[in-house]
């Protein structure tokens, strides 16, 4: 057996993730009891000086990468795919929801097939392809934001059909607009298949909100951005989220598509709710400059990206570079790697809680992170 001491576990409440823990492993290395350290304990083993353990990120809204769009696969970019699942799991990332915003519906459906085969060949020691993240079509069209008005569509039960019949249980997340006639009848249908309903591109107001959360909508898709913001008239689904709890707030971390007081505000109000993702184009992992996103320009600078009439599309930066950022705003590390990590397990249901997120794996899957002097905030494998 092996001991490794004064670790730090992430938590979103203040002051939470302070407290020393010692883990215990086997002899492959795997977690198999976390326990708090008593007041003034001392305890033999390895010490970690206060550094964090947590699973490594969970991306629920990824758009693509290494000049891939997932709305575009095709069975010959399998190897390029598989090439940016092993970068993923470098860059600290477990598995992701692959995100298809939207696209006509052949070019969906032929991407759904092929992520349903890229998902048969996962390997350990790579990241993981959970079920796609559908953003669109049902969408707002004064919220459509970067998407093409061309393939927006009326959400009904056809559909939705026509999109997803036989991929049903290739989803795992669906953003649409839920103030739009139809929405209801298909959000119904959604839960029935086990998909969770985000509120996104949307020109919901409070009440629309409220009715739609109780209909069974569980996330915001980045919050802020491409939906009516807060406003102390007017709350607007986030307002309304923030105020009935429980509502996932996914939140994009670079520091332009929300200003960073209000992701501390937004902490400070919800902390439990934020789930951070990267919103990362097919770009992420290419360097800055111009880019092809289907027919149009993208324009990549400093990692975010912009049509070419300064639409605001998303970024290239990676998923948990947003929870160093979150970090250095709202001075609550713990908070921001468990934003990224345990939050969207929760999400999503993967799991019910952080000690079975970490007890039962190897250490070698599990991230360390180290706070500097300095307070800046990295990480590492954990073994």
């Amino acid at each position: 057996m092996r001991r490794i001491t004064d670790v730090r576990l992430p938590a979103p409440e203040p002051g939470a993730s302070d407290a020393l823990h010692w883990l215990e492993l086997d002899s492959r290395g795997t977690i198999v009891d976390i326990q708090p350290t008593a007041g003034g304990e001392s305890l033999a083993g390895e010490s970690w000086c206060g550094d964090w353990v947590s699973p490594r990120g969970i991306d629920l809204q990824i758009n693509g990468g290494l000049g891939l769009a997932f709305p575009e696969l095709t069975s010959d970019d399998l190897p390029r795919l598989i090439e940016l699942l092993d970068q993923l799991w470098a860059d600290g990332v477990e598995a992701i929801s692959p995100t298809l915003v939207t696209c006509g519906i052949e070019p969906l459906r032929e991407a759904l097939g092929v992520l349903r085969q890229a998902r048969s060949l996962h390997e350990p020691g790579r990241c993981r392809l959970l079920g796609a993240h559908l953003e669109g079509p049902f969408l707002a069209e004064a919220r459509r934001g970067a998407h093409p008005l061309e393939h927006l569509a009326p959400p009904s039960l056809t559909a939705l059909k026509q999109r997803i019949a036989g991929f049903e249980d290739d989803i795992a997340l669906m953003t649409l607009a839920p103030e739009l006639e139809g929405a209801d009848a298909v959000i119904a249908e959604l839960q029935d298949h086990g998909v969770l309903v985000a509120l996104g591109h949307s020109a919901a107001k409070a009440e629309d909100a409220k009715k739609a959360y109780a209909a069974g909508v569980g996330m915001i898709t980045h919050a802020f951005n491409a939906m009516p913001g807060l406003h102390h008239r007017a709350p607007g689904p986030l307002g309304e989220a923030c105020r009935q709890g429980g509502i996932a707030l996914g939140l994009i971390a670079d520091g332009v598509h929300v200003a960073p007081t209000m992701a501390v505000l937004l902490q400070r109000l919800a902390p439990k709710q934020i789930v951070l993702v990267s919103d990362a184009l097919a770009p992420y992992g290419l360097a800055d400059g111009e880019h092809r996103w289907d027919e149009r320009v993208l324009l990549v600078r400093n990692g975010t990206c912009r049509l070419e009439d300064g639409t605001l599309a998303g970024v290239t930066l990676p998923l948990l570079e947003g929870v160093k950022r979150l970090a250095s705003w709202t001075e609550r590390p713990g908070a921001a790697i468990w934003s990224a990590t345990v939050a969207p397990r929760l999400t999503i249901d993967l799991a019910s809680s952080l000690g079975n997120s970490l007890i039962g794996q190897p250490l070698n899957t599990l991230l360390r992170w180290n706070q500097s002097e300095t307070g800046e905030l990295s990480w590492q494998s954990a073994a």
